[in-house]
């Protein structure tokens, strides 16, 4: 018997509805909100305004993509959390009012476990190589930075998260201060590509154990801009090139560290990256390095499914769907939900 699995992620500025069907995805579609480049972040008012907007044609369009109807889904899957509270309740809503219409099953998935499922999808065009259990996956983005050991699509075991900013941050903020638009992670990537990362500099955190911290690195590169920039007031936009370049060796080297550290502790040699900042060119050829020089075999999400995106809650949904693991009408979203 088939089994049709409708996906919706609305935790922050992107709406997506992705459709599912035998464990490959059929259809993912993304509406992004431009709205929030002038206010240099996101707006939580204005993107719940953006998903109410947006939710159903985008719906639609998934559902024509995959060429099925709503009467063909099987059970709705949506993000509970963590995210914007508004954004999670338009998805919410939206999800339970379409399960409660054809009488079909609800499914709540976390966010971060979803960014790391996201490694199972396939595709009507592609099947794609998936990690073996257990694996380590390092799971980062703009409110996130995490070491994860993943027993199974259900368990996994944080053993190292950032006790300050995520790295995600630290690229968004240090760009704001270089004059860079938000988003700027993507933007520092590119321009990081023509510079030279040995350039200058920055503090780098010395945590304990397997944890993260971005703060420090934050406020080094803050003063070290004020300071140059004293000296000569277009410092930046003569080295900007090599101030990405080297903000971004920094943040990739602190992220890696930590990674190989873990490898060490547990002996697990496969190792996943996820969330938005896995899209960075950087990290992922720090990756490739790593696996062949130590030996690793790692996994690379695809550009579509490694920012937020509704194939990943549709494939998690799935995982759920199968053990039968549903929610009542009553659910209610949640700004924060960890791993467990």
């Amino acid at each position: 018997m088939s089994i049709t699995i409708l996906g919706i992620e609305s935790s922050c500025d992107d709406t997506s509805a992705s459709v599912l069907r035998d464990g490959v995805i059929h259809s993912n579609i993304t509406a992004t909100q431009t709205v929030h480049m002038a206010y240099g972040g996101v707006v939580p008012e204005l993107a719940s305004r953006a998903h109410q907007q947006n939710i159903i044609p985008v719906v639609d369009l998934a559902l024509k993509e995959a060429n099925v109807t709503a009467d063909d889904i099987d059970a709705v899957a949506f993000t509970r959390g963590p995210g914007l509270l508004g954004s999670l309740m338009v998805g919410t809503s939206f999800a339970k009012g379409f399960a409660l219409s054809k009488n079909i099953p609800l499914i709540e998935v976390n966010h971060l476990k979803a960014h790391i499922l996201a490694h199972f999808i396939d595709d009507l065009k592609n099947t794609y190589d998936h990690p073996n259990f257990p694996f380590l996956a390092l799971l980062v983005s703009g409110g996130n930075s995490q070491i994860i050991i993943v027993k199974d699509h259900m368990d996994m075991e944080v053993i190292g998260e950032t006790i300050d900013d995520a790295a995600g941050e630290a690229f968004d903020k240090c760009a704001k201060v270089m004059g860079i638009p938000y988003p700027g992670g993507p933007v520092i990537d590119k321009r990081s590509k023509e510079g030279n990362p040995l350039a200058f500099e920055f503090s780098r955190p010395k945590i304990q154990g397997l944890n993260y911290s971005f703060s420090g690195l934050k406020t080094s590169f803050l003063y070290f801009l004020r300071d140059r920039v004293k000296e000569n007031p277009n410092f930046i936009e003569e080295n900007m090139n090599d101030l990405c370049a080297s903000l971004q060796y920094t943040i990739v080297d602190v992220l890696m560290n930590k990674v190989k550290r873990a490898v060490r502790e547990t002996g697990i040699k496969e190792v996943a990256i996820a969330g938005g900042v896995s899209a960075n060119s950087g990290l992922q050829n720090a990756m490739k390095e790593a696996a062949v020089k130590l030996g690793w075999k790692v996994y690379i999400p695809q550009l579509g499914y490694s920012l937020d995106n509704a194939a990943m809650i549709a494939i998690t949904g799935y995982f759920k769907y199968l053990k039968k693991d549903f929610v009542e009408q009553d659910t209610a979203p949640f700004a924060r939900m960890t791993i467990k």
